[in-house]
Order: structure tokens, then C-alpha cells, then sequence
């Protein structure tokens, strides 16, 4: 979803940083469907973990890569194998790739971690200097992912930046198999008039943004002075803390009481295992120095999605002001 909103902002502009895009490279394990451009877009498909895929990826010497490509956490969690091979094999099989091009070539690498790389007890907000210590196997995976883009990029393979992202919401589209995919649910299904399963507490506290934010995040990254970076490669992005009971509220407040009446409470022990040793709150001030911004309430988050899925806008509801930390 990040990949194909992505490729279509970038058809869009038609460049990147005051520069004309030459050619557009799209990979996924099924072939997707370019986006209208003035330039040149090519779609593939194969399995990036397989041996030899990443290095015709990169026999052109694409300039920049955005690698975004995962196995999601709760499919990681269910299914240890696949989420290494994706998670961690492709990722490494991507860098060596880069690697062993030589010859002076050095792309700018921007990777999609995750705030799963840190594990609870967590403080009030989670500073920049807090310790990774993943609770998750999809956690454990980014967290080495992204200790490998820092060494590569320390020895000179590629200026990697790596971007742990919040959660994004609204998800649009069908469900996935990723744990957090209810953060979506209960909203994206009431805004459609369908019904949506709540499986955890309305108590429990997340971080987010919306897609345009992390579309804003992944282009910012993209031509982002990465001496500022230093050796320190990784970048908890800014987002919005908001509990279930506040998200909800902003629900009621865009589309009513009918909307929420569509949420139905079914617990699941073990998607409220794997949500309780995630981040609930951040300090992002490192990113937010850098120019990283994010979205601002979950009304915002709501509009955004009626307005970039062009749907109907729903009739406003009535209810109080929801709290959350702004970005």
C-alpha cells in the first residue's frame, strides 16, 4: 500500500528534489500496475530473498531505493520462517547486492523499519536514546535490519536512512494479516458502513500517521542531508498518541453514533499479547529537527482518508474533543 501510494505521489511530481525522475522501478513479489507517468515506469515481480533477484534489481544502478518490503507482524509472529527469509534475508541480500556493484556506486538506500524494535517496560515517552529491545520476531527482524543499514552505510556501500514509522491508519483497502490491522479496521469498515472487530481494550494506546505523512517522511528521507545523520542512521518518526477510546471519538465526531455502533468488541488474547509490548507514546525530537512532520489530530488522520480514497463524506457527528500528543 506505502509502495503503490508512493509510486503514484512520484508520478504526480514527476521528480524528486528539483531533479526530472529518469525511470520508475517497481518490485513486488506479484507485478502491480504502474501509475501513469512522464517517464518511463517498469513493473517486476519476483522473490527478493531469492538468490540473484536483488542483483538485477540493482544491475542499472538505480541512484535512489526505497526498500519497504515486509513480511507484516502478525504473519512474522505466526510464521517464523517466511518472516526471516522476507524480513531479514531479502533485506541482506538487497544490501550485498548494492554492495558488490563497487565501482564508486553508492545509492541513497531509504528503508522502512518499524516501532516494534522497541519492547516494553516503556517510559512515559520514548526519547531518541532509548534501547531497542524487540518483544516481537517482526521487531527482531527490523531491529537487524536496521543495525546492517547503519554498518553499510558506515563503511561507505550506500547512504542508508532508515525510517521507524508508526503505525499507519487509515489502512486502506482489505485487512492484512499485520496485528495492528484493527487500528484500521475500526475505522475504514464504519466509514463504509460495514462492521468492524475491536479486539483489544479501548484503554490501549498507540502511535500514529496517516499514509500522506509517510508518503511526506519517505521523500523527505530521500533528499535529506544525511551528514547531519552522522553514524546514527535510524529515526523514530514523529506521530500521533491516541487511545482506542480516542480514536473512536474522532470517529463519532466525522461520521456519528451510527459508525461506532458497526465496532464490536472481540477480545483476542493474543493480538492484546502482542500490542501490549509495543510503544505507546514517542519523543521524536531528533526527526522533528530534521524536518519530519506528521499528522496533527485523528480528525485529520479520518479526512485524509476519506479525502485520498475519494469516498462520500459521512454526515459529522456530535461528541467531546479527543487528547492526544500532537507530532
Amino acid at each position: 500500500m506505502i509502495g503503490r501510494k508512493l509510486s503514484e505521489r512520484l508520478a504526480k511530481d514527476g521528480g524528486l528534489h528539483g531533479d526530472k525522475i529518469g525511470e520508475l522501478v517497481l518490485h513486488d513479489v506479484v507485478e502491480g500496475s504502474p501509475p501513469p507517468a512522464p517517464f518511463k515506469v517498469k513493473s517486476t515481480a519476483s522473490d527478493l530473498s531469492a538468490p540473484g533477484e536483488a542483483e538485477k534489481l540493482v544491475a542499472e544502478r538505480p541512484e535512489l531505493i526505497f526498500h519497504l518490503a515486509a513480511i507484516v507482524s502478525g504473519e512474522a509472529e505466526a510464521d517464523f520462517d517466511k518472516g526471516y527469509r522476507i524480513n531479514l534475508d531479502g533485506t541482506r541480500r538487497l544490501f550485498e547486492a548494492i554492495r558488490k556493484v563497487s565501482d564508486g556506486y553508492k545509492p541513497r538506500v531509504v528503508f522502512t523499519s518499524s516501532i516494534a524494535v522497541f519492547g516494553a517496560p516503556f517510559p512515559e515517552a520514548i526519547g531518541d536514546e532509548f534501547l531497542s529491545a524487540p518483544l516481537t520476531s517482526y521487531g527482531t527482524q527490523k531491529a537487524i535490519d536496521e543495525l546492517l543499514l547503519a554498518d553499510y552505510s558506515r563503511r561507505g556501500f550506500f547512504d542508508g536512512v532508515s525510517l521507524r514509522l508508526p503505525t499507519i491508519c487509515v489502512r486502506p483497502g482489505k485487512p492484512n494479516k499485520a496485528a495492528s490491522g484493527f487500528f484500521s479496521g475500526i475505522l475504514r469498515e464504519p466509514l463504509a458502513g460495514q462492521e468492524a472487530v475491536l479486539p483489544v481494550p479501548d484503554s490501549v494506546r498507540h502511535w500514529f500517521a496517516s499514509p500522506r505523512a509517510a508518503i511526506g517522511m519517505l521523500l523527505h528521507a530521500a533528499q535529506l542531508d544525511t551528514a547531519r545523520l552522522g553514524e546514527r542512521r535510524n529515526l523514530s518518526m514523529p506521530g500521533l498518541s491516541a487511545t482506542i477510546a480516542e480514536e473512536i471519538e474522532a470517529l463519532r465526531r466525522a461520521a456519528g453514533d451510527k459508525a461506532v455502533r458497526l465496532i464490536r468488541r472481540e477480545p483476542d488474547a493474543t493480538i492484546m499479547r502482542i500490542v501490549e509490548g509495543w510503544p505507546r507514546n514517542f519523543d521524536p525530537r531528533r526527526a522533528l529537527a530534521l524536518g519530519f512532520r506528521a499528522d496533527a489530530s485523528f480528525e485529520e488522520i479520518i479526512r485524509i482518508h476519506i479525502e485520498d480514497e475519494k469516498m462520500p463524506a459521512p454526515p459529522r457527528g456530535s461528541g467531546s474533543a479527543s487528547s492526544a500528543a500532537g507530532s
